[in-house]
C-alpha cells in the first residue's frame, strides 16, 4: 500500500491510501473531493468567513460532516422553510445528516470554516474540485 501524505490531496479513490488530514484541512477550494469509492465519498470544505454551504437536501446519501476548524450553525429539517435542529457546532464535532434531510451550514466567525464530508454512497463524481460556490452551484448532478 502507498502512503499519500501530501498537502493537496487529489481523489485516490477507490485505491487504498492514507492522508494526513491536519496538512489536508489547509484546502482552499471551497469543495475537493479526496476519494471516492464505490460505496464512500470524502470531500475537504473551506467555507469563506461569514459565509454558508448553501440549503441543499441529498434524497439518497446519509452524511457526516466534521468540524476541522472554526466555529458554525448547523440547521436541520425535513421541510426545506422549517428546521426542526439548530445548533452551534465547532472544532471536533460531528453532524449526522440522514438522507431525505435539508441542511445548512453556517460560518459564524471572521475565519474560513475548515469541514470534512463523508458522502454515503458517494454525491459528487470522482475527482471533483469546485473552487468557490459558485463553481459548485452550476454543477448539476
Amino acid at each position: 500500500m502507498n502512503r499519500n501524505c501530501c498537502s493537496k490531496p487529489t481523489d485516490n479513490g477507490s485505491n487504498p491510501c492514507v492522508i494526513n488530514m491536519e496538512q489536508a484541512i489547509q484546502n482552499q477550494n471551497f469543495r475537493t473531493t479526496v476519494w471516492t469509492g464505490c460505496y464512500l465519498q470524502m470531500t475537504l470544505m473551506c467555507i469563506p468567513e461569514c459565509e454558508e454551504i448553501g440549503l441543499e437536501i441529498h434524497t439518497d446519501t446519509d452524511q457526516f460532516i466534521r468540524i476541522e476548524q472554526g466555529k458554525a450553525v448547523v440547521k436541520m429539517g425535513r421541510c426545506k422553510n422549517q428546521f426542526d435542529f439548530q445548533q452551534t457546532i465547532c472544532e471536533g464535532d460531528g453532524v449526522f445528516i440522514p438522507a431525505g434531510t435539508w441542511h445548512n451550514i453556517i460560518n459564524t466567525e471572521n475565519n474560513p470554516l475548515k469541514v470534512s464530508s463523508i458522502y454515503a454512497p458517494p454525491n459528487h463524481l470522482k475527482g471533483t474540485i469546485h473552487q468557490t460556490k459558485v463553481d459548485a452551484e452550476k454543477e448539476d448532478y
